[in-house]
């Protein structure tokens, strides 16, 4: 694949070259009826990478998702796998030979069979090598892999919670041992606590398998967690596509790092490579402009510190447990002051408010004064006029 640069940081394009990943999207575009859904979507997953698609309802995802599955057809563009066309202008592999295994959003187990036989299903050749005795030992190795008691195996879907459905069917879908597989948020039915110890077991179990994974979610913390590549999905493109370390810290806009997490916005001055704002002088690295800026930091590189050099005043805490959330306004900075921009604006700089988390609820409360240090580098964006 040849690659090709992109105005959008992290993001890769495709010329049309031989193939170089295990799923290669090349200009897929999708529409229903006079509604278009996916607008030229471009991705590339290695042999048994992860990928996580993440983006807001109604953005495309799951049509992506279907497309790869071979359950629609694009209207333009190109889905190879293995380096073979499954679905392009004039070629098309059905779905049930495209080595895929797919976990859709609500399971779709079958009511009529027991939970053993739904895994059973997806078995190659109904009873495989071994006969009954064999496929029961295999059932239950599946079972136990997805954290359910092989004793379920004899009940009905109906007898089970959601999210044992839920992890019932990504065992059918493992049993076809599939070189691919996609799950459309197959974790969103379980409780928060089961919901991480089964995405760590399943991404171990995919992993050691050397299956190419395509999660898509509108969960961002699943997306950074669970997969080496996020794809952040909005209005039917791919806006930016990277590590997860690079998406969240370097996100292409302000959409996407308000979309992927929380993030503090300060109206900032940028001169080189220095942005001053209201919490003082920050690195940017490659800033877009000169001049008026919009400034990013995530709310965990704003520290609480003895001998920070900005001061702020508690306005607001909210208690979570192991982290409080605290809303500062902070103290007039002279620099910023009475900067004129570009396009003759007036900057005002001081009595913004920020919100940071902190461990220790005691030393944050309303009225109390605060000294600050910011740690690590900004992000810098266009102002939006």
């Amino acid at each position: 694949m040849i690659e090709k640069t992109s105005p959008v940081v992290g993001l890769r394009t495709t010329a049309a070259a031989a193939p170089a990943g295990h799923l290669d999207i090349a200009d897929v575009a999708k529409s229903f009826g006079s509604q278009p859904v996916l607008k030229g979507v471009n991705l590339s997953v290695l042999k048994g990478g992860t990928t996580a698609i993440v983006g807001p309802s109604g953005s495309g995802k799951t049509t992506l998702l279907r497309l790869i599955a071979g359950f629609e057809h694009p209207d333009a563009g190109r889905i190879d796998v293995n380096g073979s066309t499954v679905a392009g202008a004039d070629q098309w592999v059905p779905a049930h030979k495209r080595q895929v295994g797919y976990v859709a959003q609500d399971g779709a187990l079958f009511p009529h069979l027991s939970v053993g036989q739904n895994v059973a299903f997806g078995l190659e050749g109904a009873r495989r090598d071994g006969g009954r005795r064999a496929e029961k030992t295999r059932v239950a190795e599946l079972l136990e892999m997805v954290s359910l008691d092989p004793s379920m195996a004899k009940r009905r879907p109906h007898q089970l919670s959601g999210g044992q459905q839920q992890r019932v069917a990504l065992a059918r879908a493992l049993a076809r041992e599939p070189e691919l597989m996609l799950l459309d948020e197959p974790f969103s039915a379980l409780d928060a606590g089961l919901r991480v110890a089964t995405r760590r077991a399943v991404a171990s179990v995919l992993k050691e398998a050397g299956i190419t994974t395509i999660l898509v979610t509108h969960d961002q913390s699943e997306a950074l967690s669970f997969a080496d590549q996020v794809a952040i999905m909005r209005g039917g493109r791919l806006v930016q596509v990277g590590n997860p370390f690079v998406v969240y810290t370097r996100p292409v806009d302000r959409p996407t790092a308000e979309f992927l997490g929380d993030a503090v916005i300060l109206d900032a001055w940028m001169e080189g490579s220095l942005a001053t704002c209201a919490l003082g002088g920050i690195p940017v690295r490659r800033p877009p402009v000169q001049g008026r800026v919009q400034l990013m930091l995530r709310p965990e590189q704003i520290r609480i510190a003895a001998d920070g050099p900005i001061s702020g005043v508690v306005l607001q805490t909210d208690y979570f447990g192991p982290e409080t959330m605290v809303r500062i306004r902070l103290a007039d900075n002279p620099t910023l002051a009475g900067r004129t921009g570009a396009n003759g604006l007036r900057h005002t700089a001081g009595g913004e408010v920020i919100t940071i988390r902190h461990w220790n609820a005691s030393i944050a409360k309303p009225g109390t004064e605060l000294f600050l240090r910011v740690v690590g580098e900004g992000v810098a964006f266009p102002p939006e006029d």
